[in-house]
C-alpha cells in the first residue's frame, strides 16, 4: 500500500521570509561590483533587488516584526540613492542609443555638451552611491535583515494559510492601481461616461504628456508596485495570472518610456538653456515620433482597462488561486 504524503500548508510567514530571503540575497551579490562601479548592469539588478525586497517588507508588514532598522522607509532611501545613479546609466545609454546615430553630423557634436553634463551629474550620483553602501545607514540595514533571517519574529496574522488570506493581501492594491487618475489622461468624461481621444495629432499629445507627467509617473509606479507584489505569488495561480501581469509589466514599460521621454526633452533644455528644437530639431523630431508611437501603444490599453468586464475578471483571477492538496 502506498500512502500519498501531502506537502505542508504554506502560511503567510513561508511567502515573507522567503521573499526578504531572495531579494536581500540578490542585492547582496551585486553590492561590491556597484561599490566599484564595475558594470552597469550590477547597478541594475542591485536597485531591483532593494525596490523588490522594499515591496515584499511593505506589503507583508501586517504580519512581520521587524528592527527599525530594516524598515521599508530606510529601504527606500538606498534605493532612491542606487536609482539616481542608475537613471542617469539609462539616459546615456538611451541617447547613445536610440537617438544619436540618427542625428546628423553636426547636431551630433552638439549633443557631446549634454553628455559631458551628464559625466558630471554622474561623478556626483556615484560618488554619494558610494559613500551611501559605506554608510552605517546601510550597514544596519544589512544586520538587521541578517539577523532577522537567523531568527524571523512574525505577527500573529502571520500564520494564516496563504490560500485564506491571499485575495485579500492582492485585491486592495489593484484596486487602487484601477483607480488612479492617471488613467485618464488623454480623455474626456461625457454624460459619467470616459471618452478616450483617439483622434489626437502631435499638438494634443505633446502638452498633455507634460502637463501630466506627474500622473502618468505615478500611476507607472503604482503599476510596478502591483506587478513586484503578483509576481510574488505566481506559483499559487495559473495562466490567466501570468497574462495580467505580464499585461500590468506593458503598462508600466509604457507609461515609463514615456515619463522618460518627456524628462529627458527637459534635461536636454536645461542643458543648454532653451528649447530644444533650435539645438537639436532632428532630435526634437524624433522625440515626438517616439511619443506618438507610445501613445498608440498606449491607448489599446488603457480602453481595456475601462471595459468593466476586464477589471471584472481581473478580480476574479486573483479571487481564484488554484486549489492546494490540502482543504
Amino acid at each position: 500500500m502506498t500512502l500519498t504524503i501531502k506537502p505542508p500548508v504554506k502560511s503567510l510567514k513561508d511567502y515573507a521570509y522567503q521573499a526578504i530571503q531572495r531579494h536581500f540575497k540578490k542585492t547582496l551579490k551585486w553590492e561590491k561590483s556597484v561599490k566599484k562601479d564595475e558594470d552597469p548592469e550590477a547597478l541594475h539588478q542591485m536597485r531591483v533587488g532593494m525596490r523588490r525586497l522594499r515591496t515584499a517588507i511593505s506589503r507583508f508588514d501586517l504580519v512581520l516584526n521587524l528592527p527599525q532598522s530594516a524598515s521599508d522607509k530606510k529601504i527606500g532611501k538606498i534605493a532612491r540613492c542606487l536609482g539616481n545613479l542608475r537613471d542617469i546609466d539609462v539616459l546615456k545609454e538611451t541617447l547613445e542609443t536610440h537617438y544619436q546615430p540618427h542625428l546628423p553630423h553636426k547636431e551630433q557634436k552638439v549633443l557631446q555638451t549634454a553628455f559631458d553634463a551628464l559625466e558630471k551629474q554622474r561623478q556626483k550620483a556615484l560618488s554619494k552611491t558610494q559613500t551611501t553602501l559605506q554608510s552605517e545607514t546601510y550597514k544596519s540595514l544589512k544586520q538587521a535583515l541578517a539577523d532577522w533571517l537567523e531568527q524571523p519574529i512574525y505577527q500573529p496574522l502571520a500564520y494564516l494559510p496563504i490560500q485564506q488570506v491571499l485575495p485579500d493581501l492582492l485585491l486592495p492594491e489593484v484596486s487602487s492601481f484601477f483607480l488612479h487618475p492617471g488613467w485618464l489622461v488623454g480623455t474626456n468624461i461625457v454624460d459619467s461616461e470616459v471618452k478616450i481621444c483617439t483622434n489626437w495629432q502631435a499638438d494634443n499629445i505633446e502638452p498633455e504628456l507634460t502637463n501630466q507627467g506627474e500622473s502618468i509617473h505615478n500611476l507607472r509606479k503604482q503599476a510596478k508596485g502591483v506587478r513586484y507584489q503578483m509576481e510574488l505569488f505566481k506559483d499559487l495561480y495559473g495562466e490567466s495570472y501570468a497574462n495580467y501581469v505580464a499585461e500590468v509589466k506593458s503598462i508600466q514599460d509604457i507609461l515609463g518610456n514615456m515619463q522618460d521621454s518627456v524628462v529627458m526633452r527637459e534635461w536636454l533644455a536645461d542643458v543648454f538653456k532653451s528649447e530644444i528644437d533650435a539645438e537639436l530639431p532632428t532630435m526634437a523630431t524624433l522625440f515626438q515620433e517616439n511619443r506618438e508611437q507610445l501613445w498608440q501603444q498606449w491607448q489599446p490599453l488603457q480602453e481595456r482597462y475601462f471595459q468593466a468586464e476586464h477589471r471584472h475578471n481581473f478580480h476574479l483571477t486573483i479571487l481564484n488561486p488554484m486549489p492546494t492538496a490540502i482543504s
